[in-house]
């Protein structure tokens, strides 16, 4: 029997995009993403607050207040 050091496997994951199947390689740049077009999509997600981390609410209002001028 021989053992297999870690390195010498490769994981295989679901994009969490597309959820294609890819393996976790440190020659893809856009992992965990299959592809950089997944990695803008999710990006998007984020931006237009699709996505969101769990919390409680801010009770301290807007950081900023209303201390700025209109333009």
């Amino acid at each position: 029997m021989t053992d297999t050091p870690a390195s010498n496997t490769t994981r295989v994951y679901p994009c969490p995009q597309c959820k294609k199947l890819i393996q976790w390689r440190s020659d893809n740049p856009w992992r965990p993403f299959c592809s950089e077009r997944c990695k803008l999509i999710d990006l998007g997600d984020w931006a237009s607050e699709r996505h969101a981390i769990p919390g409680e609410p801010d009770l301290l209002g807007d950081e900023f207040g209303d201390d700025f001028p209109e333009r």
